[in-house]
């Protein structure tokens, strides 16, 4: 019995009638089977992939390409989706986080990129100057509990 290694995998055989080619038979037959499990696997992680996928129109913000693995158990922000009816979309000091988005893009367009100029910006637009300060912070500690608000609040920048 002639035992041949390819790569992990041993194909042993004791073929004598191959017309010499007794690797060749080894190694047909063990790429049917590695090609079988490649198939396989790659159906397995579509099938996942669809089994992952938020639904549509369920009332819920979801973040894209989040795994299986929500990070806030290491302290990051949260993947988990969240209902659209969530406290953490409530404005903060009447400041929408569309509200913010749209402060931010103003501030972007106009150079500044600092606290106090987003500050006198707001002012700007009526917005108290504390309320503002708030907000900001608030949005910002949002963004880190959970990647659905910093993804919605790009969606808002038009990222």
């Amino acid at each position: 019995m002639a035992h041949w290694f390819l790569g992990s995998v041993a194909a042993a055989t004791d073929c004598t009638d191959c017309n010499g080619d007794a690797i060749g038979a080894a190694v047909q037959g063990d790429l049917e089977s590695v090609m079988g499990f490649f198939d396989k696997a790659k159906q397995a992680a579509q099938q996942a992939g669809q089994a992952f996928a938020p639904p549509q129109n369920d009332g819920q913000v979801h973040v894209r390409g989040a795994g299986p693995i929500d990070p806030a158990i290491l302290g990051g922000p949260s993947t988990r989706s969240v209902s659209t009816d969530d406290p953490i979309w409530q404005p903060i000091n009447g400041i929408s986080l569309q509200d913010y988005a749209e402060l931010a893009r103003d501030a972007q367009a106009r150079g500044i990129n600092d606290e106090a100029g987003m500050i006198t910006l707001a002012q700007e637009r009526g917005w108290d100057p504390a309320d503002t300060k708030a907000a900001l912070a608030g949005w910002v500690q949002r963004m880190g509990q959970s990647m659905a608000v910093g993804q919605q609040f790009r969606k808002f920048l038009g990222y």
